[in-house]
């Protein structure tokens, strides 16, 4: 797929821009047949050098919420997307890369290694897919997060110029306050994105209260100490989350470790029920309740993220792997 229109169209009317904007993003077809306002050969054109075919597996969850894809490239690699369907949003994490060469020791994704970077195409090929598998029920995809297969700053431009697609009022039209990018700590990128005239919302994976447990568990915490360049240059929140894994990082001593770390107003805390891909357990429903508790009681703002889609394997890289 194509989505450098302005190239396409260089030699065609200035309003073809929008109509075919309108006829991809907006009526969500499939095939430049479909795209009636277009004349005959600039559809025959399209369809033989642009195809808006996109290839995917779906799984669903029993209780609906989730969706997964193993969505294939024109290469022949695959990679993944999961949406998850809240009362009042549907959300999709998106992938940036094939692989990841980041090698967080929790991370199905890690275990694959390190393909190479998607392309904005491909990153929006992701919502396009799930706003396509919605058109029926006439929903759309609300909201996007950057937490799936691989580190999104180590892909900056590509990942830039797919959000400036995803943004775009006259394309698929999301607003940029519900685009989130999670990086595991790659300073440049962070502070790079501060200098963006971007509103996106950054979340930052922390998963230990203190540098010598996340170096045990993230590789990438040898080179990168997390820096706060981006708050004191947007006065912008930043989440940080943080994977509940039984007996690692989920004690009452590190919850209250972690309260001291994020004593901060612009800082929040996202605890995420860990979907298990190997050596590690995932936290009771209990002892999560408690390092909230612990959370809260020192007057961290707290969110928690319930465990979607373990029956379809929704943790990034479970279905690539495999």
């Amino acid at each position: 797929m194509f989505f450098n229109f302005e190239e396409i169209l260089k030699n065609e009317p200035k309003f073809r821009l929008q109509q075919i904007k309108q006829a991809v993003f907006c009526d969500l077809i499939e095939s430049w047949n479909e795209a009636r306002v277009l004349p005959k050969s600039l559809q025959e054109r399209l369809q033989k050098e642009f195809s808006l075919d996109i290839k995917a597996e779906v799984f669903e969850s029993d209780d609906k919420q989730t969706i997964k894809i193993l969505l294939e490239l024109k290469d022949g690699l695959k990679i993944e997307s999961v949406l998850m369907r809240y009362k009042d949003r549907n959300t999709v994490c998106v992938s940036s890369q094939i692989g990841c060469p980041l090698n967080c020791s929790f991370c199905a994704t890690g275990k694959l290694g390190f393909k190479r970077n998607l392309t904005s195409d491909e990153i929006v090929e992701q919502i396009l897919f799930f706003n396509r598998y919605f058109k029926v029920q006439k929903q759309r995809v609300s909201n996007v997060v950057f937490m799936g297969m691989g580190e999104p700053f180590l892909n900056y431009e590509n990942v830039m110029r797919a959000i400036r697609i995803l943004n775009d009022k006259d394309g698929l039209n999301i607003g940029v306050r519900k685009i989130s990018i999670s990086t595991a700590g790659i300073v440049e990128g962070i502070e790079k994105l501060a200098q963006e005239n971007i509103d996106i919302n950054l979340a930052i994976s922390l998963h230990a209260p203190n540098d010598e447990l996340r170096k045990k568990l993230m590789p990438v915490a040898q080179k990168y100490s997390i820096a706060d360049d981006y708050i004191k240059l947007t006065n912008r929140k930043v989440m940080f989350e943080y994977i509940m894994i039984k007996d690692v990082n989920d004690s009452e001593i590190q919850a209250e470790e972690l309260a001291r770390l994020m004593n901060h107003k612009l800082y929040m805390v996202n605890l995420i029920s860990y979907n298990p891909t190997g050596i590690f357990k995932a936290s009771s429903a209990e002892r999560i309740k408690s390092f909230k508790e612990i959370l809260e009681k020192h007057g961290i703002e707290v969110t928690q993220r319930y465990k979607f889609g373990k029956g379809i394997k929704a943790a990034c890289g479970q279905l690539a792997g495999e």
